[in-house]
């Protein structure tokens, strides 16, 4: 097992190992990397679809997401888009805040990748928060935000009244690590709770800009075969579609989490 950073505030590729046939010191060693790296990226795998899913359910209980899923393989989403496409997943995001529960990681494993373009990019939350003034901390310390599913909702043609809905707080306590984090996204965040969407706007507007600041950020660049997986309670992610008509087929799954706290 080789373990290489990807950048400075994040990421490392891990080389020389087959997921599938990974011992229990070897996952051990995983769980502590991914605790230290916030994302880990696999080069050269070779996985079924049920092997992907048999990976993912290593690190917990998979969950559904709420619009998709593979007919025969309902806890698989199978992602497809070309070009400029402009969708929700074109804003910085943590997947499915809106959820009550929202997942812990998401795993995605590349079937076809462009030639150039088509990045996944992510920021580091605890870096995001460390760096806030003693004064913000404490004034974000007891905010909580509301979170909602409308806009995606919209997407896949649903009815965005019926969407699901979440209260968090805006820092997040890691369950694993005990490290604080900033938890609010663009993407799902609406406003903070007991706020007015215009009284919140202001700092929303603030939080979402100091979250992305490039010192805090990472690159992926995708490769088929490539399986990712990142820590959806420390840090933030942005699909780059700047690919062109290329093709990007991607499968995804994500573990359950706990209620942030």
């Amino acid at each position: 097992m080789q373990v290489i950073p990807m950048s400075a505030p994040l990421g490392a590729r891990v080389e020389g190992i087959d997921v599938k046939q990974l011992d229990d010191q070897a996952f051990h060693q995983l769980k502590a990397l991914f605790q230290q790296y916030h994302v880990l990226a696999f080069p050269n795998q070779n996985l079924s679809i049920k092997e992907h899913l048999a990976f993912g359910e290593r690190w917990g209980t998979l969950l559904r997401h709420p619009y998709g899923g593979m007919p025969d393989h309902p806890d698989m989403l199978e992602l497809k888009n070309r070009g400029k496409r402009r969708d929700v997943n074109q804003h910085w995001h943590s997947d499915m805040t809106y959820n009550l529960t929202p997942p812990k990681l998401t795993m995605l494993y590349a079937q076809e990748t462009p030639a150039i373009g088509g990045d996944t990019a992510f920021s580091n939350q605890v870096l995001a928060f460390d760096e806030l003034s003693a004064g913000l901390r404490s004034t974000l310390a007891n905010l909580k935000a509301e979170h909602s599913a409308a806009d995606l909702a919209r997407l896949y043609n649903a009815d965005a009244s019926e969407a699901p809905r979440a209260t968090h707080p805006v820092i997040r306590t890691h369950d694993e690590s005990g490290k604080k984090a900033l938890y609010i996204c663009r993407a799902f965040t609406e406003k903070i709770t007991g706020w007015s969407r215009q009284e919140s706007a202001g700092l929303l507007g603030t939080l979402f800009e100091h979250s992305v600041r490039p010192e805090f950020q990472g690159r992926h660049a995708w490769q088929p075969g490539d399986l990712l997986m990142w820590d959806n309670r420390s840090v933030m992610h942005y699909a780059v579609h700047d690919h062109g008509d290329e093709p990007r087929v991607i499968h995804r799954l994500q573990v359950q989490g706990e209620a942030p706290a």
